[in-house]
Formats: C-alpha cells, structure tokens, sequence
C-alpha cells in the first residue's frame, strides 16, 4: 500500500490536531466531563508560566539604572503599561493587582504564542525522532483549550470575589448582593440579575479567549493542508502561513492585552459599589 492511501483525510488530520492527549485516552464527547483530565494543556500551560516568572526574573537580575538593554525595555515597557492601565482602572491599592494582571499579561502571551509552532512539530518530525505513536494526540496551544481558558477565568472569579468580600466586607457583599441595582423590594431579582451577571463575566472571559485562539490554529491546520491538497504545495504553505502568522502576531498579543484588561476591569468593579 502507497504512503498516499496511508495518508489522512482533510477531516481525519485535522481531527487528529485538535485532540488532547488525555487520561482516557480517547477524545471527550459530552460538552462536560470533568473525568477528563488534558495532560498536554496542564503541561504547556505549566511550562508557559515558567518561562514568564524566568523571564521576568532575568529582567529583574539584569536591571540597570544605566542605558537599559533590548531586553530589559521591551520588560520596562510592558511592566508600565499594565501598572498605569490598573492605575487607571482600579481605584484603590493596586500593589497586589498590578503584578496580578503583569501575571496574566505574560502567561497569556505565551500561552498564546505557542500556536506559532509548526503544526506538524510532534506529530510528524518529534514524535517519530523519540520512538512514540504519530497517532499520539497532543496539541500545544493551551488558550485553545475551553478546559484551560476557563480555569483561568474561573481563577480570575475567585479573585473578584475575594476582594468585593475584602473591600465591602460581608455584610457589605452581601447587601450589596441582595439590594442593587432595583432596591430591597426587588431582592429576588436582585439575587437572580447579579448571579447571572457573575457567571456571564466568568464565561465570556474564558470563552472570548478560547474563540480566538481556536480560530487562529484552526486556520494554521487548514494552511498546513494546502502544501499536500493544493497545486501550489509547500510553497503555497509557506507564503499563506507566513502571512497568517505575521497577522496572528497581532492576534495572540491583543487577545492577552484584552483579557488582562477584563481582568483589571472585573478587580475594578469589585473595589466600587453600586
């Protein structure tokens, strides 16, 4: 049998790209499972918040009150413009949430830029290279992944919910809960509006995200199949990935700067009352 009837179908490659390498070893169907567990996204998004904290550890190290490098501007940069956005934002102390939203600035960039790998990195050239399965499910952009982008999201509640409860105090929370925006006769829908509006914020911070970036490696698997369907081959590949690619770069920071700029909001919001 040829390599070409071994080949994969334009359906079955990219079903194969999107999978997850999991503990079950097969693809989750139900919207919701929480037995599954995404080994490559929990490793990917791990490896992404190491790379930041060394990033910015290695900036810290190397910060000079002298003409500053390359480096240490581009960290200077990115660093004054997330503190004057929460500055901006925020109206009150800002020395925790600052370096909350730096945290979720850069984590989220690299998480991002993970999609520019070759699609075919490990399925293709890695795997083969360390003996391992190329039917292997396992995909590298962790903010593709609705489990990850929630989890962060949800990360994101938790903290809203800390400081409303810290800021307001409980009782103050709680009042606030029950009586805004239609006043204490309208408990009831007061309750109702506020809990709707809590998961709405929580959901469209994951979901917005996860949206973009499943778009954006969608299309890097429908360019990758163009070098083997097309006429135009690998050079056609090339030329249409590069130009994805150089527009994504656009995609992959906006998307960071915007969910760090929810983030700032939803802190914000939790220092006000209504």
């Amino acid at each position: 049998m040829s390599a070409s009837e071994n080949a994969p179908t334009p359906s079955e490659y990219i079903s194969h790209h999107l999978g997850h390498l999991n503990n079950a070893n097969q693809q989750q169907t139900a919207l919701v499972d929480m037995s599954y567990i995404n080994y490559d996204t929990i490793i990917w998004s791990v490896f992404c918040g190491l790379t930041a904290i060394i990033l910015m550890y290695m900036a810290s190290r190397k910060a000079t009150s002298g003409v500053p490098g390359r480096f240490q501007c581009a960290i200077e940069m990115i660093v004054e413009m997330v503190n004057d956005q929460a500055k901006s934002i925020v109206h009150g102390n800002v020395s925790f949430i600052a370096p909350m939203a730096l945290t979720v600035f850069m984590w989220v960039s690299l998480m991002n830029a993970m999609d520019f790998l070759p699609v075919d990195l490990f399925s293709v050239w890695l795997f083969p290279a360390l003996g391992i399965d190329t039917h292997t499910y396992h995909r590298v952009v962790p903010t593709a992944d609705l489990n990850g982008t929630l989890g962060i999201s949800v990360g994101v509640f938790a903290l809203m919910m800390f400081y409303s409860v810290k800021i307001k105090g409980a009782g103050g929370f709680i009042k606030e809960l029950c009586t805004a925006p239609f006043g204490p006769m309208m408990l009831p829908f007061n309750i109702a509006l506020n809990l709707v509006e809590y998961a709405a914020k929580t959901f469209s911070l994951g979901m917005r995200l996860f949206g973009n970036m499943f778009a954006g490696e969608l299309l890097f698997l429908l360019i990758a199949l163009l070098g083997a369907y097309s006429h135009f081959g690998g050079v056609g590949q090339i030329i249409a990935g590069s130009i994805w690619a150089i527009f994504h770069i656009l995609i992959v920071f906006l998307q960071a700067f915007i969910f760090m700029m929810l983030t700032l909001v939803y802190m914000g919001q939790a220092h006000e009352a209504h």
